[in-house]
């Protein structure tokens, strides 16, 4: 590759890049600067003034008419006005770039480098310094620099498109920007091994002088000391030039076809420099400063800080000042950040789902537009299982219902879940998976799923935490908490420990809510996806109803039950006894696990359970009693007051005594299949009590 500090080009007229005119009216060699007035070191008196700012430039006619058709037309018109003097504010390049060109028009000697070239070239095009008025003008000289000398250097390359920073829309009108934005992603997406220069990104080391021509083409294999080309070696350079010009370069850069993953690494490190709130030691530096530093050149004023990305601090003391300054800061960051949305590759793994979160949370501070802020939550919920908690606690701005946005949060969900399906339903044999899955009758998920709900685990569990951090806000809303606890499906978990942990939080930061609140909240809690540890600390847990206290209870117990029948089944398949005892042994350290609260409750609530049995056996015996001395005094009646013709009235008591006693045996054997039909539809597991 060329470099303008080593190589020249062709030519009569810009040899080692010094450009010079060959006919000039005025014999003189140099400009003599008082002040701020330029003047022409010569004999005879200037008789041509040009203002531009604060600028003067003391001049002749003849010189500027003969190579500036503007100024022909300028100085044409003055003679009608009887006025010699003219001012050129609009110049582009402003007075340096007028100096050069006045410079050259009276043949003296003037410099090209990467620094200067854009601002002459578009003061040249300004002032119609074309071919019709000389040949070899300085249009022409400009361009052949360009072309041969600039766009052939990595280095020059990105210092003019630098440079054109100041010098819109003329830049652009000329072509200067693409052409240098071609040519900076043509060497980016070169082969690393091919690199020759010596790139401002992670110099390898530095030299006192510029490698000659005959040394960058010596074969790689003559300088084994130097080291690989990494292939970011580019981002560093590309990241001091203002956001329009980084979008034209990325831009060309994909289309070339580099590797998404490099582009958007390339993006996020332009972010992390250019936006000081992205990360949290984003301290930006002066890299423009630096680098053209290693040219060896002069640095304009203007273009020191970075060319408007980096932070806007105002030294005055009006507060109209911090208040513009503001502002202007403001847009400045919100151009950046919407213009990075739009250049993010649409690959999902192009930038990391952290990157994406901090890049979101400023869009809502800044106020960025809303179809942006959708596009860039649509790519977080493509990769939201990569998220962390730390930067999922977005504030929320310019709202005061609740600390953190969980509207934001909701919205990422269910985009991660709309992704998901989609993912689901294109993915290959989707549609003979499901008809297999009919033909069994449990119903799983499907083969096809299998990969996503290791994603929608890992969501569940941050969502879990989420809730947890966020429940502490006593603005939070119930309904809030239940949507976004119900908005994954119950597959998600596998264990609701974590749902637990962040309803437990809730509760002791809202203690106000009513028992039908309570029981609202603790729906979205499945009390058989808890697991022994939270069962105990739910069994004693005095802000939790009492109905949610009893369930954990329950299914804890049938948990165990089911435990114990399932090791009976397998005893009976081996034919031995030998896995029982271990059950047991489990069963113990269970009990002696639980806590001791809870042990004296279910012993009392037992004792009282066995109590009231006793007391109901009790009233049978005695009712039998009872009923045997009726039945003894009903037949010692009968003997003494038996006459030896029965009467109407003898016979009719007889009847009414033999029916109170069928009927009395009816009762009796009614009682007693009652009694044993009770005693046969109660489970055995209340004899395996863990008690």
């Amino acid at each position: 590759m060329w470099d303008s500090e080593s190589e020249s080009v062709t030519g009569r007229d810009y040899d080692n890049g010094v450009l010079s005119s060959t006919k000039h009216g005025v014999q003189t060699d140099r400009f003599e600067q008082r002040g701020k007035s330029w003047f022409v070191a010569t004999d005879i008196p200037s008789d041509f003034l040009v203002q531009i700012g604060d600028v003067s430039f003391h001049l002749h006619k003849y010189p500027l008419l003969s190579r500036s058709g503007k100024m022909n037309r300028i100085i044409y018109d003055s003679r009608e006005n009887d006025s010699s003097k003219v001012a050129m504010d609009e110049i582009p390049g402003g007075a340096d770039a007028f100096e050069l060109a006045a410079k050259f028009c009276y043949g003296i000697a003037v410099d090209l480098t990467a620094i200067n070239i854009s601002g002459l070239r578009c003061a040249a095009e300004y002032l119609e310094m074309t071919e019709d008025l000389e040949e070899g003008n300085l249009i022409f000289k400009t361009e052949a620099f360009l072309s041969y000398v600039v766009l052939s250097s990595w280095r020059d390359s990105i210092v003019v498109l630098k440079s054109c920073e100041q010098l819109s829309p003329w830049s652009e009108n000329l072509q200067i920007v693409r052409r240098c934005s071609e040519s900076i992603a043509w060497k980016a997406c070169a082969n690393p091994k091919g690199i020759r220069w010596q790139y401002t990104g992670k110099p390898m080391k530095k030299v006192s002088s510029p490698p000659s021509w005959n040394e960058m083409n010596k074969d790689s294999s003559s300088s084994p000391s130097r080291s690989p080309v990494p292939p970011d070696w580019w981002y560093e350079d590309v990241s001091i030039l203002r956001i329009d010009h980084f979008v034209r370069v990325i831009t060309a850069i994909k289309v070339k076809g580099m590797r998404y993953e490099l582009v958007g690494a390339a993006i996020t490190h332009y972010a992390t420099k250019s936006i000081p709130g992205l990360i949290k030691d984003g301290n930006s530096n002066n890299s423009s400063s630096d680098f053209l530093n290693e040219q060896g050149t002069s640095i304009n004023n203007n273009w020191k800080g970075g060319g408007g990305l980096h932070m806007i601090v105002s030294s005055g003391n009006n507060k109209d000042d911090h208040l513009h300054s503001s502002i202007t800061q403001m847009r400045d960051q919100r151009m950046i950040i919407e213009s990075l949305i739009s250049i993010i590759p649409p690959q999902k793994d192009s930038v990391s789902c952290s990157f994406l979160l901090r890049l979101l949370r400023m869009a809502n501070l800044l106020k960025v537009a809303p179809a942006l802020v959708t596009e860039l939550e649509k790519r977080v919920g493509m990769q939201f299982e990569q998220a962390t908690l730390a930067d999922l606690l977005i504030p929320s701005y310019n709202k005061t219902e609740t600390m953190y946005d969980v509207d934001l949060v909701q919205r990422l969900l269910e985009h991660f879940l709309i992704q998901e399906q989609m993912e689901i339903m294109s993915s290959p044999g989707h549609q003979s998976m499901s008809e297999k899955h009919n033909m069994y009758e449990g119903g799983g998920m499907q083969r096809g799923t299998n990969n996503n709900s290791n994603a929608k685990m890992r969501v569940a569990r941050l969502v879990d935490s989420y809730l947890t951090e966020v429940s502490r806000d006593k603005n939070l809303s119930l309904t809030k908490f239940q949507v976004l606890a119900e908005a994954l499906p119950e597959s998600a978990r596998s264990c609701d420990d974590g749902l637990y942990r962040a309803i437990d939080s809730y509760l002791k930061a809202h203690p106000t809510l009513s028992e039908h609140e309570r029981k609202r909240l603790c729906r979205v809690m499945d009390c058989q996806k808890l697991s022994m540890d939270a069962c105990m600390h739910a069994a004693q847990n005095e802000r939790l109803p009492l109905r949610v206290v009893v369930q954990v209870l329950f299914s804890e117990q049938v948990k165990i039950s089911n435990a114990i029948a399932s090791n009976s089944v397998n005893n009976k398949d081996t034919g031995g006894d030998s896995h029982y005892q271990p059950m047991v042994q489990n069963r113990k350290t269970l009990l002696e696990g639980t806590p001791v609260s809870f042990q004296e409750g279910w012993a009392t609530a037992k004792k009282d359970i066995n109590t009231l049995k006793f007391e109901l056996e009790t009233v049978k015996t005695k009712y039998l009693e009872l009923q045997h001395d009726m039945e003894n005094l009903q037949r010692q009646f009968d003997k003494i007051t038996k006459p030896k013709q029965q009467s109407a009235w003898s016979s009719g008591w007889k009847k009414l005594s033999k029916m109170t006693k069928m009927s009395t045996m009816e009762n009796n054997e009614a009682g007693s299949q009652i009694n044993v039909a009770h005693a046969r539809k109660t489970p055995r597991r209340w004899r395996n009590s863990i008690s």
